[in-house]
């Protein structure tokens, strides 16, 4: 089994093809793909969600057969019930507050803790587990992976539109996603003792049950041995979800491989990581992001590249050349953001934007 393995989970929205609107039938989809899919679709608190997650993949050719499988049947599904099925970090205009909740015990406790917190949660993301030789080195890699957040966050930017309004953020999700606690760039660990100390405290004093309630933008997952990269707004095109997890696979092994060699990459503290960030999400590809180590802001499609050069020397072990530099694809046509705020531009129209991202999410299946 390879070292690096990925899995990766995908959250849709249910889309009326009459209103555009989210609509609650989510259910019906989970049932009608339990007999084949088994657990790889799961539904989610809000019943316009439906969550597809991948099995255990070796390498990111089998990730790729993998996540184009689960979104076309996924397709076909929501076809069988008259629904479309739209790939984007949050829906351009339908109201949370409209929406219908899962009955689950789960969700039931969650929304009891949380009361409108939880209700207004209505975002869709992208996680990606990639495997790590030990939770030590986990931990290790997970320090210093931290400064790459912003950098991977820009290029899922998926976001712009919120209850019918052009929120002028790039990616709006995070900013929803920030109301819950325990989100947003993890502290330093020393090690993973101190790690485990946190979150059994918690567990001891009723804060949480267990470690995934942990809704950090990266986290050592509590009962997989993966570190779980979950910043990024789900992206719409298949093409792009790759690219995002081929980079994050190659930032963990290079992180790995300098290691290896009794090198290590320098930590930032986590409120300068937060400056790059809040521009991530605010401007995404199109702004500047801060380079701590010569003290200066600097276009983003410059760090693209400088990112690129640094994994460059494990693409070919990991076989992800091609997918890596997909970024470039990204950085030439926009963000999801981007392209969805254009067809905005061009239509007046937030339905037309709906059109285009179920078009959008269907590319390459």
């Amino acid at each position: 089994m390879s070292l690096f393995t990925l899995g990766i989970e995908e959250e849709f929205q249910t889309i009326d093809p009459k209103t555009r609107e989210l609509r609650s039938h989510m259910s019906k989809l989970v049932e009608g793909g339990k007999v084949i899919l088994q657990e790889r679709i799961k539904q989610e608190m809000h019943q316009a969600v439906v969550e597809m997650i991948s099995s255990v993949c070796e390498n990111i050719k089998q990730a790729r057969e993998e996540v184009t499988y689960l979104r076309r049947m996924l397709v076909d599904l929501a076809a069988k019930q008259n629904l479309h099925i739209a790939a984007a970090g949050t829906h351009p205009f339908s109201d949370w507050q409209k929406q219908l909740i899962t009955e689950d015990a789960h969700y039931d406790k969650l929304i009891d803790d949380m009361r409108d917190v939880a209700r207004s949660n209505l975002i869709f993301g992208l996680h990606v587990h990639v495997g790590i030789p030990s939770r030590e080195e986990g931990m290790q890699i997970l320090n210093a992976a931290r400064y790459f957040l912003p950098h991977i966050y820009a290029l899922s930017t998926n976001s712009p539109f919120w209850c019918g309004r052009n929120t002028g953020f790039k990616s709006y999700r995070s900013k929803v996603f920030d109301k819950f606690p325990r989100t947003g760039i993890p502290e330093y660990f020393s090690s993973v003792a101190e790690y485990d100390n946190y979150i059994n405290l918690l567990i001891k004093t009723g804060c949480i049950d267990n470690g995934k309630k942990i809704w950090w933008d990266i986290r050592l997952h509590p009962f997989y041995p993966t570190v779980e990269f979950r910043i990024c707004d789900i992206p719409m095109r298949v093409d792009e979800t790759i690219c995002l997890a081929a980079l994050m696979q190659a930032i963990v092994a290079k992180l790995h491989k300098l290691h290896q060699q009794n090198l290590s990459f320098r930590p930032y503290h986590k409120m300068l990581i937060n400056e790059n960030k809040w521009r991530a999400a605010r401007y995404g590809i199109n702004g500047n992001l801060i380079d701590f180590g010569k003290e200066i802001e600097v276009p983003y499609s410059h760090l693209a590249e400088e990112l690129m050069e640094f994994v460059d020397d494990v693409l070919d072990e990991l076989g992800s050349r091609k997918e890596v530099e997909y970024i470039n694809e990204i950085l030439r046509m926009g963000s999801g953001a981007d392209r969805q705020l254009k067809v905005f531009e061009e239509t007046n129209s937030l339905k037309a934007v709906v059109d285009y991202i179920v078009s959008e999410s269907k590319i390459g299946l």
